[in-house]
This record gives structure tokens, sequence and C-alpha cells, in this order.
């Protein structure tokens, strides 16, 4: 849903200031409740410089028939409709509309409540209810309907949406249709759907709760629990706007309170009610997969360092010049692929920010290959987030590249490599470029490390790589390649 400044170039809307803005974008995040309780349509009404008003956003009931098929989000109020928001606006309170209204072949309720933020009116909120759509069972609807009655007296004095609402985002949270309970101002339950007795059933309750203290009982099924949320009591007693999970015998129930206030008195609350058990075995699942994947990026690691600490030993010990060169190579390559392990040890997705790694890669393949001089990197450009097999072949690529820039490029004096990346979308362009000696191409494809990069290259990332002298002087290797993995650089 935008919020208030993304629609000012569509209509010239009565200025807010950024508390009554965030008040309304509050209010929209939680209004799907409000809507369900009342079985109502609701749209939010922001008044414009010429005394008009704009429909600016709207919410669709799930436990009734909707009012309006189409949406009216960007429309104009019709002149009828603007009388009786300009009066709510004017009276701050709440009007109905005594006559009747007509959508083909439905009657149509209507009501204005003035948004009231800082003693401020800064929108109006229409209520739209299908009074022909079926209705549930009787009594459960009249309840909820005198709820949302109360709360949208509440939206008048300024009481709702409250500051303490948690958020709404995810799921798993407790919705109107998962099961509402009615709780007078003790705690003692008043009313309970039957969707939030099947819940409460579950967690042990298996006693009528109509005229019984809800916090009373539920303690006593959870007593012997380990973890219990100190929010609990607040919750249960319809205290705060918050929720809490319950959880006994294996079941977990979150309930969600809504207090209920009538001229700054407490009138108790409704709790919303629902069953999360699944999902958070489910979650629980998917955290113990992504510790499992975390602690074998975290071995691998570790058994590469090994190996490459056993390569470094093994160079020392070697009297041949030809042997040291080899192994210091492979000891190189061995500890890029580290890295790159190393960075998804900490990861919960197999997606790697090449960008925070490499200079820890290049930088170290820059060192390992220079010998008794110094030369230095620069790197431009972003690579953005690739695959960890991407990742992990890449970085011995541009190991390779640079190696050999480092010892055809600048064999005996100082210099600069320089990687510059460029990424649009998911095409990648990374350039390594020297300006040294220069290398002879015939003499380059004879060697290893040039016969590694570009096996690698076309086989694991899928790409090009070629090889081309530097307008200004040294040699400039490009690789192109498609990266896989979501999103673009950063």
């Amino acid at each position: 849903m935008p919020n208030t400044h993304d629609l000012t170039g569509k209509a010239q809307l009565v200025a807010l200031q950024p508390e009554e803005d965030s008040w309304l974008e509050r209010l929209k995040s939680d209004w799907q409740v409000l809507a369900d309780l009342a079985s109502a349509d609701l749209i939010l009404w922001l008044p414009t410089t010429d005394g008009r008003f704009y429909a600016a956003a709207m919410c669709r009931p799930a436990t009734s028939m909707t009012v309006h098929v189409d949406d009216v989000v960007g429309l104009f109020a019709s002149a009828t409709r603007a009388a009786l928001l300009r009066e709510a606006m004017d009276t701050r309170e709440i009007v109905n509309d005594d006559s009747v209204q007509w959508s083909g072949l439905y009657s149509i309720q209507r009501s204005c409540v003035p948004v009231m933020c800082n003693g401020r009116c800064i929108a109006l909120m229409s209520v739209e209810r299908n009074t022909s759509a079926p209705m549930g069972q009787v009594d459960e609807q009249v309840w909820m309907q005198s709820a949302a009655e109360i709360i949208l007296g509440m939206i008048v004095t300024g009481h709702y949406p409250s500051e303490e609402t948690p958020s709404r985002g995810g799921h798993g949270v407790p919705r109107v249709v998962d099961g509402p309970i009615l709780i007078d101002p003790e705690g003692i339950v008043v009313d309970i759907t039957p969707n939030a007795n099947s819940a409460m059933r579950r967690l042990g309750l298996d006693t009528p709760l109509e005229g019984r203290s809800l916090i009373e009982e539920v303690t006593k099924v959870i007593r012997h629990e380990h973890r219990v949320d100190e929010a609990l009591a607040l919750v249960l007693m319809g205290r705060a706007n918050w929720n809490v999970n319950i959880e006994a015998g294996g079941t977990i129930i979150s309930v969600r309170a809504i207090p209920l206030q009538v001229d700054g008195k407490r009138r108790g609350a409704v709790l919303l009610t629902r069953d999360v058990t699944e999902q958070h075995r489910h979650e629980q699942q998917l955290m113990t997969k992504d510790a499992t994947i975390r602690e074998i990026h975290h071995r691998v690691k570790n058994n590469l360092q090994t190996v490459s600490a056993l390569l470094r030993i093994q160079e020392r010990r070697s009297d041949s010049e030809d042997v040291q060169d080899a192994l210091r190579e492979a000891g190189r390559r061995v500890e890029s692929i580290a890295v790159v392990h190393e960075a998804l040890s900490h990861n919960v997705d197999e997606v790697v920010d090449f960008d925070e790694i490499s200079q820890k890669i290049l930088t170290m393949a820059v060192k390992v290959a220079t010998i008794g001089h110094e030369v230095g990197l620069e790197i431009v450009g972003k690579f953005g987030r690739l695959s960890a097999d991407q990742a992990s072949a890449l970085a011995t690529v541009l190991t390779e590249l640079i190696a050999n820039s480092v010892e055809h490029g600048y064999p005996e004096q100082a210099g600069t490599v320089w990687v510059k990346a460029h990424r649009e979308g998911d095409d990648l362009e990374v350039r390594v470029e020297d300006a040294g000696e220069g290398i002879d191409v015939s003499v380059l494809n004879r060697g290893l490390g040039t016969r590694i990069a570009k096996s690698m290259v076309q086989g694991e990332l899928g790409g090009t790589i070629e090889w081309a002298p530097r307008p200004e002087g040294g040699t400039v290797a490009t690789l192109r390649m498609r990266a896989e993995c979501a999103g673009s650089a950063r």
C-alpha cells in the first residue's frame, strides 16, 4: 500500500506531519482485523486542498462478502459520500448513513469515521457492510461487530492503533478467521468461537471456558513447561496490544490481544488465536538445516586450510625450485577456495556477496605471486551476489589471472594490478589489467594457470575469457559471465 507521500503526485492532499503519516501507516498495517470483526469493507479517504476526498487505501473482509468488487483506490468520493465524510470531519464523530444504499442487488450499510491523531482529524475511514451477505453464527457475529464498534470509537478518540502494536508481517500471525475470544476487564471469557475453542482444546483445555479466567486455565496446562513468555499474563488479561506463543503438550498456540476501551476505561479485549505448531516445527527444521550447512562449510574451510598448510610445509622441505613453485601455486588455489567456504559458513543460504571476500582473496593472490618486490592491487566496481559454486570458481579464476599478471607483467619490478568489475543485472564482466611488460598470448596459452582459468570459465561459469594487449601498455584479461543468483550488484 503506498504511503501518503507517494500519493501527492496523484492528488493535492492536505499536508500531514511525519508523525501523522506514520499513524496512518500503522492503522493500515493492522486494519484487516477491524475489517474482519466488522465484516465490512474499509476505505481510507484523505482530504484534498480543493475540498474533495481521495481514496488512498482499502481493505476487504475475510469474514464476509465484499461491497466493492472493483478497486476504489485512486478515485474521488462521490458528492453523497463526500457530504458524509465532511460531516464526520467537522463533527469529529462517527456519522451513520441512514439512507438505504444499493449496489446492484444488495444493500449497503455505511458509516464514516474520523481518524484522529493528537487531536486533529487527519483522514476519514468509511465502513461499508453488505447487509445482504450470508451471516455466520448470529451470536458470534453480534459480539464481533460490537467489538468492532468499540475499536471504531477508539479510532475517533485517538486510542487506536496502539503504539505498541506488534508487527503484522510474516506467516502465523493470528487472524479473526482463525478464532477470536472475547474477555471482560477481569480476563473472564465472555464468548469464544468454535475455532478458538478447538485451539484451546489442543493445548489441553478440555472444560468449557465461558465464565472462566483464561489466564488461570492456561496456567494449569503450562505449569510444567520450561519456557513461558513473560508477557503471557498481560496478553491473556487483555491489558497489552501484543502477542505471545503458548506451548503445552507439543502444541503451540499464538495469541494476540486487542484491548477495548470506552471513555478511557477498559472494557475487556478481543483475543485472536492461531495454531502455529506445524509452522514452528517447520521453522525449527529449517534452522537446523541452516546450522548444519554452515557447519559443513566451516569444516570444509578448516580442512582446506589444513591442506594449504601441508603444502607450505612440503614446499619448504623441497630443494627443487620447480617443485616449490608448483606447491606454492597449489596452496594459493586451495586457500582461495577456503576463503569462499569461510564466507558461506556465516550465511543462511548458498549465496555469497563476492565484494565482501574479493579483497581478501585477491590481495592474498598478489602476495603469493610476488617475490622480492612489491605489486599493488586496486579493485574497482562491484561483483554483487553469486551462488556458492560460482563464487568458488570465480575466486580460483581471478587468483590465476592475478598470478599471471604479476609473474609475466612485473617479473622483477614494482607495479599495480587492476581488477575492474562491472555488473548489470545478471551480466558480469571482470577485467584484470596490468601495465607491465606485456605477454605473448601463444606462450600464455601453454601455461597451467591459463588452462585452469579457461576450463573453469567455460565449464563452471558458463562464460568466456580472452587476453589482449592493453592500449596503455601491459595486458588485459576480460571475463564475461552470467550470474546464477537473483538480484543485482549493490
